[in-house]
């Protein structure tokens, strides 16, 4: 039987691959999360992100790869011990009240929260008496998550928490989520949402496509949302044109060029689009047909690990995120 290890990380994840059939959900995926820290999960729906967290707690097995949970196997009961866990579907028994809900969970624990700090935790003492299936969707997710943390856990993996959740619920779970990292727990959160991560993590690590994307600081995300996506058409191929957009004042990177019927398509990452568009006036290109938007962050990050400026590729961590 495989037990944790003594000092060894709650989390690491060594190129690890996971299929569906003929879907890659995971591609050779690579984390590792050191105690104490909490992390965020960024990226569009079917980005690998639940397939991931599956294997964290040992729903499932990877094809290759290694994942370890304190050093044993999350398949291992023993593994878990220390796991709290909140998936997007939570059921629970219509007919028990929550307090009934909450000592039953507290009952597989040796030294479990007590039922009143749980209840505050999440502003669910109201609720105390009321049968879980009468609740309100929110009502039933904030429980959903307030019992992943009866045990005590020292790692919790929380898949889109605030589903269904109205603002003002949102941000008594996320300060309830605060509150418990502030207590030395390491907590790993998915969303699609940047809101929510900036709001708990204090890294981030972006997936897309079943690979990770980046792997930094908030504030370096922050960065780079702040990124426009231009999209213009120049006569001539696509070297000359390139040869003519890079450099310019505002123009962060050149990340794709298409034939077009007069010329081609560039499409670029400005960090200051009106500083490229009056760079494009003044440098006398002949350009056409420009369109300004926000940048995805999967083009924001993809341009930064394409130039590899930073330390961070794809699947590896970032040497500059702080442990």
């Amino acid at each position: 039987m495989t037990t944790t290890t003594a000092g060894a990380p709650p989390v690491l994840v060594e190129q690890v691959t996971r299929r569906f059939g003929d879907v890659t959900a995971l591609d050779d995926v690579s984390l590792r999360v050191d105690a104490g820290e909490i992390v965020g999960l960024l990226g569009p729906n079917g980005a690998g992100k639940t397939t991931l967290l599956s294997l964290l707690s040992g729903l499932r097995r990877p094809d290759s790869g290694t994942v370890r949970l304190f050093g044993g196997d999350p398949r291992d009961p023993a593994s878990r011990t220390w796991l709290g866990t909140t998936p997007q579907e939570t059921g629970l028994p219509e007919t028990l009240k929550v307090r009934e809900v909450v000592d039953f969970v507290a009952g597989h624990y040796a030294s479990p929260m007590p039922r009143a700090e749980v209840l505050a935790r999440f502003g669910l003492e109201e609720l105390v008496d009321r049968q879980t299936g009468g609740l309100s969707g929110g009502q039933r997710r904030r429980l959903a998550v307030a019992l992943s943390l009866v045990g005590r856990p020292r790692l919790v993996l929380l898949d889109e928490p605030t589903t269904g959740l109205d603002v003002e619920a949102r941000h008594v779970l996320w300060e309830a989520l605060r509150d418990y990292h502030r207590d030395g727990a390491t907590v790993i959160v998915t969303s699609h949402y940047l809101e929510e991560i900036e709001a708990l993590a204090e890294r981030v690590v972006v997936v897309g496509g079943g690979r990770v994307l980046a792997d930094d600081r908030i504030d370096r995300v922050l960065d780079l949302v702040a990124l426009r996506r231009m999209t213009l058409t120049l006569p001539g191929d696509a070297t000359s044109g390139r040869s003519a957009l890079h450099g310019l004042d505002g123009v962060q990177d050149v990340v794709d060029a298409v034939p077009a019927v007069a010329g081609t398509r560039f499409t670029l990452l400005a960090a200051d689009a009106d500083a490229a568009v009056r760079a494009l006036v003044a440098a006398r290109l002949p350009f056409h047909a420009l369109e300004v938007r926000g940048a995805s962050l999967e083009e924001a990050f993809l341009a930064l690990t394409t130039r590899g400026t930073t330390g961070v590729g794809a699947g590896v961590p970032s040497p500059e995120v702080s442990r």
